[in-house]
């Protein structure tokens, strides 16, 4: 176990240094790109990556963010640094920034992160990919005009994304466009050659190897394939660690009166938190292991990272979603990749700056550009599509938004928009409609939804105006935690004036005390002797039919069982009495979706027919006063199983079963066995037997409606005066459907009502 371990360990181990060393050759370039845009001093934005890696990943509760200089803040540092005056004074409103974020941080302001929606931040690692790859398409052919990193729609040499296209052919430089193109065929030839990859060489790190070997050759051959410096990475060079030292910066504490540096600290504190717990959040996704970074922890974090920054010269640092995803794509496992990005970028600014520069630029854009593809694939837009309309609209706008602006700006827009769709999705069903029919009815149940405001008010409205005259309604707020006034003042006015003078009926039932509405069902939801007298044998099979097709749409009826008590405490009206068998999945006030006192249920193993039975039955129909006696078998009979397989056995009931009085139930099941069953029984496959089983059932299911009819004059004379009728069903215990049997044979007094129902009674 312990060199199990050790070996993981070790595993783990290579992964982030391997990963880190990804990172932190395709931040540098980054890091001083953003500077660029920025238009701080080129060292400040490498600082930000060292403390970014060093001090934030040391600190972070990520196993995969990376921090650093972000593209997102360039638009927000540009104007805070003039509209400051000085990069020091900017330094100031930095400190100002960290000691928020820490605040942030302390507070838990974390939580944010938990009211983003999945489709935003779906929408934002689509953009991000996006943008990657339109943004690194001119540095992969050598067009360097803006600095890499810049990732706003308006670039500063006053193009724009999609126009920086139409200038590809007038800047390409011919030896970066090479490595590039070739660079970027190598990633994905990489990726398939399993020679390579047995390598154990990471295709990126590959690929920057291949890109510096071929910028030197060319430089070698001259001419129109020598790569310039303004292609290459170019580290600001300084003589050793007193050099380092010497490009740090303070901040201009004398502007600590000034309340524009107050006012820019809080601007970058609340977008840098932003962008952080959005990039957390989306990284966090990405992550294989699905592992769950702690936002608020993360706040406080980067607050102290841009604290420091803020005393030391640095710009900015956030949690970057294109170093994160580069760092899960190279394969890192914990947060010590992040922090080898870092101490590998201190180490080659102070001591390896000229190496450094030998980098084509071109190569470290085409590994951009690949982890772009990634980002912004087919199976991605078609998950969110796939996902409805409400989850792929605010992906797209969100994508959109981000590309055609800036990602702090998209980010916001997308926000906007995304709120806006639960808006209008919520305006657009603040309920649910569900029409009912109950014994006493038909009956519009709404039901209300968790939060109802007053947007939800002129669609409830509606349904309340568009209501027939004579309807019933209910409105349900069981599920319901919070009503907007407006809304009560509608429901109130609606139930004392509207509905009265339209003759519709209002219930009410799960509104809260404070709401000062009380429960009130008018409908009735279970048998009543009214109902009773009313109904005919037709009309109870027709509502035993639709209770089974409720059941099986999973749509039954909303019932206030507490009333039903008390309602039936006194007498009891059932409509119909069901003999089925004892299994404990045939329960028939469940698969007929009805309520208490309206059935009888007589249950038998068998559901055989006995003299007790049939008393049971003749008390129900002539004294009780149902109108309708069903019974029903179901598929996958234990008795019928038993009385089959015993027949064939010709074993006694008793020895083969241990049960004394289970005999006359078996004999009396095996009525429904014909001779030549059993000849084929004793040669059947399992198939074929499970066939005859059930053909038994059925078959035992009509030997018990003809046995009713026979055996008992009671019955026989309700049957023949209409006022009863004995109908036949099976129970499919897989599907929960039943099927009735005999129905067109049902012996009744015609009546025009009858007629009409029978015409109209739905087949189940």
């Amino acid at each position: 176990m312990n060199e199990l371990t050790a070996k993981t360990d070790s595993g783990k181990l290579v992964a982030d240094l391997t990963a880190g060393t990804i990172v932190f050759l395709v931040a540098l370039p980054l890091c001083l790109g953003v500077a660029m845009a920025c238009g701080a001093p080129l060292f400040s934005g490498l600082l930000s990556g060292i403390v970014g890696g060093i001090l934030i990943g040391s600190l972070s509760g990520s196993h995969t963010s990376v921090s650093g200089p972000s593209p997102a803040t360039t638009a927000i540092v540009v104007a805070q640094i003039a509209q400051l005056g000085s990069f020091e004074a900017f330094l100031l409103a930095m400190v100002v920034c960290g000691l928020i974020q820490i605040g942030l941080g302390l507070a838990r302001a974390g939580f944010v992160s938990a009211f983003f929606p999945s489709s935003v931040i779906q929408g934002l690692l689509g953009a991000v990919g996006m943008i990657l790859v339109l943004k690194q398409i001119p540095h992969v052919l050598g067009r360097d005009t803006d600095p890499e990193g810049e990732m706003s729609f308006q670039q500063p040499d006053h193009e724009t994304t999609f126009s920086e296209f139409g200038e590809l052919l007038g800047g390409i430089q011919i030896g970066a466009a090479v490595i590039g193109i070739a660079s970027f065929a190598l990633l994905k030839f990489w990726d398939q050659s399993a020679a390579l990859k047995k390598t154990r060489i990471p295709a990126p790190l590959g690929v920057i190897i291949f890109g510096v070997v071929m910028g030197q050759l060319f430089r070698l051959i001259g001419g129109a394939l020598a790569i310039s410096e303004s292609h290459l990475v170019q580290v600001p060079v300084s003589s050793g660690l007193s050099g380092f030292f010497q490009l740090l910066r303070m901040p201009d504490f004398s502007q600590w009166a000034n309340p524009a540096v107050y006012q820019a600290g809080l601007t970058l504190a609340l977008v840098v938190s932003l962008e952080t717990l959005l990039n957390i959040d989306a990284v966090d996704k990405s992550d294989p292991e699905h592992r769950v970074s702690p936002s608020s922890r993360e706040l406080l974090c980067q607050g102290i990272g841009n604290l420091l920054l803020g005393f030391i010269g640095g710009i900015p640092a956030s949690s970057v979603i294109v170093r994160s995803t580069v760092n899960l794509n190279a394969g890192a496992k914990t947060k010590l990749s992040a922090i080898v990005h870092g101490l590998l970028m201190l180490i080659s600014v102070v001591f390896l700056p000229t190496y450094l520069n030998l980098i084509p630029l071109s190569c470290l854009a085409a590994i951009l550009l690949s982890t772009g593809m990634k980002l912004i694939s087919w199976d991605l837009i078609r998950r969110m599509w796939a996902q409805g309309r409400y989850q792929f609209a605010p992906f797209a706008a969100t994508l959109c938004a981000i590309v055609l602006t800036d990602l702090v700006t998209g980010m916001l827009i997308g926000m906007a928009i995304s709120v806006g769709f639960i808006l209008y999705s919520n305006l657009r069903s603040p309920i649910r409609r569900i029409q009912e029919k109950h014994l006493g009815g038909d009956v519009l149940h709404i039901v209300l939804a968790n939060q109802v405001s007053f947007l939800n008010r002129a669609a409830l409205e509606k349904i309340l105006r568009d209501l027939p005259p004579g309807s019933h309604v209910l409105l349900d707020a069981e599920s319901t935690d919070y009503v907007d006034p407006d809304v009560l003042s509608l429901i109130h006015e609606f139930r004392d004036e509207i509905a009265p003078s339209r003759q519709i009926q209002v219930s009410l039932q799960g509104f809260r005390d404070r709401y000062q509405i009380q429960d009130e069902i008018q409908f009735v939801d279970y048998s009543t002797r009214e109902l009773q007298e009313k109904l005919t044998s037709l009309q109870v099979l027709r509502i035993l039919k639709e209770g089974n097709l409720r059941f099986l749409q999973g749509q039954r009826l909303t019932r206030d069982f507490s009333r039903q008590l008390n309602a039936t405490a006194q007498s009891q009206n059932p409509i119909a009495a069901v003999l089925s068998c004892i299994d404990s999945r045939t329960p028939a006030e469940l698969v007929f979706d009805l309520g208490i006192g309206d059935i009888f249920s007589v249950r038998m193993a068998g559901h055989v027919v006995s003299p007790n039975v049939l008393g049971s039955l003749e008390y129900g129909c002539n004294v009780a006063g149902c109108k309708l006696i069903l019974v029903m078998g179901h598929t996958r009979c234990g008795a019928v199983t038993s009385a089959v397989n015993l027949a064939c056995s010709k074993q006694n009931t008793e020895q083969a079963t241990g049960c004394q009085n289970l005999g006359p139930i078996i004999s009396d099941l095996q009525l429904a066995i014909d001779e030549s069953m059993l000849n084929v029984l004793t040669q059947a496959t399992p198939e074929v037997k499970t066939s005859i089983i059930e053909s038994v059932a059925i078959r035992n299911v009509e030997l018990c409606v003809d046995k009713i009819l026979g055996e008992s004059q009671t019955i026989r004379r309700l049957s023949d005066e209409g006022r009863v009728a004995v109908v036949g069903a099976i129970f499919d215990i897989m599907t929960g459907k039943i099927n009735f049997l005999r129905e067109n044979a049902l012996v009744i007094k015609p009546t025009d009502s009858t007629t009409d129902l029978a015409a109209s009674s739905p087949n189940t």
